[in-house]
């Protein structure tokens, strides 16, 4: 293992014999160690080396612990120090707590209380290292906006921060409602988690509903609710989505699948924000936002027949259209650093560095499941990850770019040939499993199984 890759400590006690001793108990750990028997040569140490950790005894010769302790936290305000003290004063020890030491010990002690004193510093430096990347990130949004919507938005492109003024636009106007267009994968659920959070209905409901997921049997029911005894099974009074979302957002997901026929009732309860339970004749105000999603051509849709104009209209008051990943392919390197980070934090595993080859092959791949499937990408990559770099061989991007490859003297690109063979290529690698292949796309299993009806996809297992 290389030096930067160890753990930095600096030793500085007067006694020489005690010195030597623990960097000997270091020599074959994962930590570089550095010792020094007075404070000049402890600061010639500190001035030519980054220290991570500073193991510092509180009573020197000539000097003060607490002194230098005081001085290198000034100083170097990200290194973290264990006090030492042949001395168990417990004043000393608070003050040293309060001038930024981050453990104490008492002498003698035993190399196990070290070594556990060291790994619980370790731990504290790499959960603020972790916290330091994810400020300097490229996130677009505060702290405190990704804490309330549970996810971040993080790029580099024109086209993403386009896309992130809209949303604030549209936060702006919390009656207007928004139409978020684009591919399966682009994040559409968090510009309308940022738009309602950015609003001044944030303080109440964000209700998402997949239109395409509800049994057209219980669509009406879900959306206005019911009255007991209304129809079998309805055993209690029941609030539909519009009433939850009172003074809230009801964020309609996969619009263009809704029954054509609740389209014309979801267009009166936009038009009038008036609802009646099913089974009931009490006519109920509510006051809701509507933010709308799909990835399909909805126009199309229209011109089929298979959507009305009207609701169409009344859904697109403000448009927000949310690039491919291919279009802004410098996305691409802090959205997989992003995700890096954060699946080696939640794998408990150290840090990962990720090859300038990977971020080549990536920036020419299609990503047709956009930004979910380099999600899940890096975490695979992470998971079955061996060595302390992950390489193009960690991702599953050789095998797709053979199959998805263009010549490029061509100057036109068939997106549907593209589609196709990355559907045929997922089925083949995961044993014709719709489920497995979906997550090798980075798409959900319904939005698989569209894309085949579409195409034509007939599995044959021969």
């Amino acid at each position: 293992m290389e030096d930067n890759e160890k753990l930095k400590i600096l030793i500085l006690d007067d006694e020489k014999e005690f010195t030597e001793e623990l960097s000997g108990f270091f020599k074959d750990s994962n930590i570089l160690s550095y010792e020094s028997n007075t404070v000049s040569e402890g600061r010639i140490i500190l001035g030519n080396n980054i220290i991570d950790l500073f193991i510092l005894d509180v009573r020197l010769p000539g000097a003060s612990g607490l002194d230098i302790l005081k001085e290198v936290k000034n100083k170097y305000p990200l290194m973290e120090v264990i006090i030492i003290s042949a001395h168990g004063d417990m004043d000393t020890v608070i003050k040293a707590m309060r001038l930024g030491a981050f453990d104490y010990l008492r002498k003698p002690f035993r190399f196990i209380d070290i070594q556990i004193a060291i790994e619980r510093t370790q731990k504290y430096i790499q959960l603020q290292r972790k916290l330091r990347q994810m400020e300097e990130k490229n996130s677009l949004i505060s702290k405190n906006l990704e804490e309330k919507i549970d996810r971040h938005l993080i790029g580099v492109s024109p086209q993403i921060l386009e896309v992130l003024e809209q949303a604030m636009t549209a936060a702006s106007y919390p009656d207007a409602s928004v139409l978020i267009t684009g591919e399966s994968g682009t994040g559409k659920e968090n510009i309308a988690r940022i738009i309602h959070h950015s609003s001044n209905r944030m303080e109440n409901h964000f209700c998402t509903v997949n239109s395409s997921a509800i049994t057209e049997t219980l669509l009406e029911s879900e959306f206005f609710g019911h009255k007991r005894g209304s129809f079998t099974g309805a055993i209690e009074d029941k609030m539909g989505f519009f009433e939850v979302c009172n003074k809230g957002t009801l964020f309609l997901d996969e619009i263009a699948d809704m029954p054509f026929n609740l389209q014309a009732k979801i267009l009166r309860a936009i038009e009038e924000k008036v609802i009646t339970r099913v089974g009931d004749t009490k006519l109920i105000k509510t006051d809701f936002r509507i933010i709308s999603a799909t990835n399909h051509e909805i126009y199309e849709r229209v011109e089929n027949k298979k959507f009305r104009l009207d609701l169409l209209h009344r859904l697109n008051t403000l448009h927000i259209h949310i690039p491919p990943l291919r279009e802004r392919p410098e996305d691409i390197e802090p959205l997989l650093i992003h995700f890096t980070d954060n699946f080696t934090t939640k794998f408990n595993k150290p840090p990962l560095e990720i090859s300038k080859e990977v971020f080549s092959a990536l920036r020419k791949y299609d990503f047709p499941g956009n930004v979910r499937e380099l999600r899940n990408m890096s975490e695979r990559a992470v998971m079955l990850g061996k060595g302390k770099v992950l390489g193009i061989n960690d991702f599953m991007v050789k095998s797709l770019k053979h199959d998805l490859h263009v010549n490029e003297n061509e100057d036109v690109i068939d997106l549907k040939t593209v589609e196709i063979n990355a559907i045929r290529k997922s089925l083949r690698n995961s044993g014709y499993n719709q489920k497995a292949a979906a997550d090798l796309l980075g798409i959900t299993r319904n939005a698989l199984i569209r894309k085949m009806q579409k195409y034509g996809i007939i599995v044959n297992k021969s």
